[in-house]
């Protein structure tokens, strides 16, 4: 067997359910894919052009951020302060700020600055061990922003060693110049602005955002139907704020994914169950606003329900850039375990972005994204709050 690149002397977590670790494992790669995985006793005969002894370090999956707003324009700082003398998200976001005061800054800047903003943030993500992200738009809110936003996020990709998964939020909030015409607005992202972004090839999926400070139900689901007749998936920021159904919404459309879900109710648990949703846990946002209803983990796990963890990047509600970090708040706020919080950034984020088959688990076949550690036990990736103990990251095969 010939193998482009070989490590050797891994402890394997390869994050496939049920699978055991590999102590000590060996990993071979051929052509950016894992071609051989296995315990170093049935390594077979081979030849290899490089071969990495990783001196028994812990071996993962390379990190999934399935849920980011990674490129947007200006700052939102004066927002929490606003919100640490009492104000509320939504107060804000009635007085002109929150995401309409990013709006306005990123329609004010171009693609290079666009670019320029958001490679700090995601090269802070890539140091901790990130291979794929998504990244969403949703600050531009009319075809032009909406656009120079997704070509920022494939650029991005283009820059970085990285894969870059884009999901059109279009409905994110409604603009200022549609204030007087909601409905017109909507046929417009569905009729005009989302069919022109996926000709050009800048959309993976869908989003929204349904919620009472921003769209209804029905809206949304107009948004997805449109989605349906270009064939691109769907995924929903739902029950965040209140319970509008947003979760049993998303199932309906079998969207890849239901985003917070503070306030989903059990029969919205039970449609994600049976659609296959995933539930994204976004703690970091969870933390910023300071909310107290927590999302209902024992019916996702009563039901079945895969849940992913994820940074929500953001200038507003989330100005978070570790993943690490977003484990350990997932598992200290949420009272997920660690097996949970491991897969929810690896298996189950793949899931969220519809990727399962191609990333999330360290298996032959799949894209040689992985990472190695320092440490002597996965749950440190957890347990451990502002260390970042990563050793390599590896991306379709090559070291980076």
């Amino acid at each position: 067997m010939r193998f482009d690149r070989l490590w050797i002397n891994a402890r394997i977590a390869t994050m496939a359910a049920g699978a055991p670790p590999l102590c000590p494992g060996a990993l071979g790669a051929r052509n950016g894919r894992i071609a051989w995985l296995g315990p170093m006793a049935a390594l077979p005969t081979h030849e290899a052009t490089e071969t990495i002894d990783c001196g028994g370090r812990w071996m993962l999956p390379g990190l999934v951020d399935c849920h980011t707003h990674l490129v947007f324009g200006g700052d939102r700082s004066r927002e929490f302060e606003l919100r640490l003398e009492g104000a509320s998200y939504e107060a804000i976001a009635r007085a002109g700020g929150g995401i309409l005061a990013t709006v306005r800054a990123t329609r004010a800047a171009d693609e290079a600055a666009l670019v320029a903003s958001a490679l700090p943030r995601l090269d802070r993500l890539l140091a901790e061990g990130v291979t794929t992200i998504e990244i969403k738009s949703g600050y531009g809110l009319d075809r032009d922003t909406e656009a120079r936003m997704l070509r920022a996020a494939r650029r991005l990709g283009a820059m970085r060693a990285v894969a870059v998964v884009t999901s059109f939020l279009g409905a994110h909030a409604l603009p200022p110049e549609a204030r007087d015409d909601r409905a017109g607005h909507v046929a417009r992202l569905c009729d005009e602005i989302l069919p022109a972004l996926a000709a050009e090839g800048l959309v993976d999926a869908v989003d929204g955002f349904c919620e009472g400070i921003a769209f209804t139900p029905e809206e949304i689901a107009q948004l997805f139907a449109a989605a349906r007749r270009l064939g691109l998936p769907v995924k929903l920021h739902a029950d965040q704020l209140s319970d509008l159904g947003g979760a049993a919404l998303a199932a309906r459309f079998g969207a890849l994914s239901a985003d917070h879900l503070e306030y989903t109710a059990e029969s919205g648990v039970e449609a994600m169950a049976q659609a296959g949703t995933v539930a994204v846990l976004l703690p970091g946002a969870f933390y910023v606003l300071r909310e107290t209803q927590l999302p209902p983990v024992a019916a996702f796990r009563r039901h079945g329900v895969g849940m992913a963890l994820a940074t929500d990047c953001n200038p507003g509600s989330s100005p978070l850039t570790s993943l690490l970090l977003a484990m350990n708040m997932g598992a200290t706020l949420f009272r997920l375990t660690v097996a949970e919080c491991l897969a929810g950034v690896t298996r189950e984020a793949a899931r969220a972005l519809g990727r399962l088959a191609e990333i999330g688990t360290l298996e032959p076949g799949k894209a040689c994204d992985l990472t190695l550690w320092d440490i002597e036990a996965p749950a440190e990736l957890v347990y451990r709050i502002g260390f970042n103990p990563l050793h390599s990251r590896v991306f379709r095969g090559q070291p980076c």
